[in-house]
């Protein structure tokens, strides 16, 4: 698959990667739950663009100098699923930055503004997702998280490939 589209995403610190990778595994259907948690930047991007994309990525990577901070503002109902929404002063900027570099590359999707959010559970009836979301809401407290760096995917028909991480403030 030369010409699968690769995705990027936003790595977190370890603590809370783990928080959220917990979530997906309690409440997204086994059968279908083949990643871990992730925050999504761009969905598809051109595989023949690799080697410059991950040339602007390791440039972009190294100029930010700390981990970005996110507030995980709250829990969404999705209709068929449930999502934790994210607010960053900072990462809209990164990804209109990243927009503005790719414009000619990126699907309608890509080319959209950035809603950050992690997906807890996704496809299940929409009654179940009704159930967890006031669960989840019941007790919900807003809290920090940390952008760490960038992850450079190979989207498979389902699983994704690691092609390349890409730290902040440091080399990719």
């Amino acid at each position: 698959m030369h010409d699968a589209p690769l995705i990027l995403t936003l790595t977190l610190d370890a603590a809370s990667q783990a928080f959220f990778d917990e979530q997906r595994r309690r409440y997204f259907p086994p059968r279908i739950n083949y990643l871990s948690a992730h925050l999504t930047l761009f969905h598809a991007l051109p595989a023949a663009e690799a080697p410059a994309i991950e040339a602007h990525l390791a440039d972009v990577a190294a100029a930010q100098p700390y981990p970005l901070p996110l507030a995980v503002t709250g829990v969404k109902f999705m209709g068929r699923g449930v999502m934790y929404t994210l607010d960053s002063p900072d990462l809209p900027a990164l990804h209109r930055r990243l927009q503005r570099q790719w414009q000619p590359w990126l699907t309608a999707q890509d080319g959209q503004g950035l809603r950050p959010h992690i997906t807890a559970q996704n496809k299940v009836d929409p009654a179940v997702a009704r159930a967890l979301h006031a669960e989840l809401s019941a007790d919900f407290t807003p809290f920090e998280v940390q952008g760490t760096g960038l992850a450079l995917w190979t989207y498979r028909g389902g699983p994704w490939e690691l092609r390349r991480l890409f730290a902040f403030g440091g080399p990719g």
